[in-house]
């Protein structure tokens, strides 16, 4: 069988997704940018190739089937650099084509980098591949680098509410469906823990599962923008910063799915335990 491609591997998500595969005996090509940093997989191939790189993309997915398209970095030609690839991919004969999309995507979505998926999401569909994508909430394993040096969650989130999510459960799901594509064709799930929270509520788990003191303080907009001046950050940058907590605020994030214990078989990883197991 043809080997299944997967982008990210030097990732966290990807890294997981490409440990899943190899373990399941799965043949994978790993593209990459940097082959230095790739990921040591007794019997992947690596291939060089950028996002925005038609010619390199083209020639990294010929001959294969299926796949793996981690959203690329952040930055303010992401949706160009996405376009490419996936033409270029369809360019190359792939069939399945499975993408790490967000939670809530819409073009008008108040956390402005979701916009980009949305984007991406509509080329997609128009391109004529077969697709699966995988809407992430945020990051349950990021909750810890959101804490400042004193423990303290700052955002204007006020009680709006997100599902966090684990990234070993988008991973699971990732490594079903990219051995089953047929049967997930033309899907999109919603990658969600399975309880919603309130960015107190997840500053007090954090402060149980961590054994010390988390709490959080919902800024205003203009507390919020101060506050993250100090990085000298591009605007739209920091608008995105800022959009993330003002998308919780907003109802944006909330919401739980069963498609991660649907697909795996098992219930989705709660924060506690996920917090539990980083300690």
């Amino acid at each position: 069988m043809p080997p299944i491609a997967v982008t990210g591997s030097t990732g966290r998500l990807g890294s997981r997704v490409v440990d899943r595969l190899h373990a399941a005996g799965v043949a994978q090509r790993l593209v990459v940018r940097d082959p230095s940093r790739a990921p040591h997989v007794v019997g992947a191939e690596i291939v060089t190739a950028e996002y925005g790189d038609a010619d390199a993309v083209r020639s990294a997915l010929d001959g294969v089937d299926v796949v793996f398209m981690v959203s690329g970095s952040e930055s303010i030609d992401r949706v160009d650099r996405h376009r490419t690839f996936i033409d270029a991919a369809r360019a190359a004969g792939v069939r399945h084509l499975v993408y790490t999309s967000f939670f809530g995507a819409s073009p008008d979505a108040t956390f402005t980098l979701v916009r980009d998926h949305w984007a991406t999401e509509q080329h997609i569909r128009a391109s004529g591949l077969a697709f699966i994508i995988l809407r992430d909430n945020l990051y349950a394993d990021f909750v810890p680098l959101m804490m400042d040096d004193e423990g303290v969650i700052r955002g204007p989130a006020g009680d709006g509410r997100a599902t966090v999510v684990a990234q070993d459960d988008i991973a699971d799901v990732a490594a079903a469906v990219l051995q089953n594509p047929d049967v997930h064709a033309d899907a999109c799930y919603d990658m969600t823990g399975p309880e919603s929270l309130t960015m107190t509520e997840i500053a007090a788990i954090a402060s149980s599962a961590m054994g010390r003191d988390v709490r959080f303080h919902n800024e205003t907009i203009d507390e919020a923008y101060a506050s993250r001046a100090k990085y000298n950050a591009p605007q739209w940058q920091v608008d995105a910063w800022v959009s993330t907590y003002t998308a919780i605020a907003a109802g944006e994030l909330d919401g739980v799915s069963k498609a991660i214990p649907d697909i795996t078989g098992r219930p989705a990883t709660s924060l506690a335990d996920l917090l539990l197991s980083l300690s």
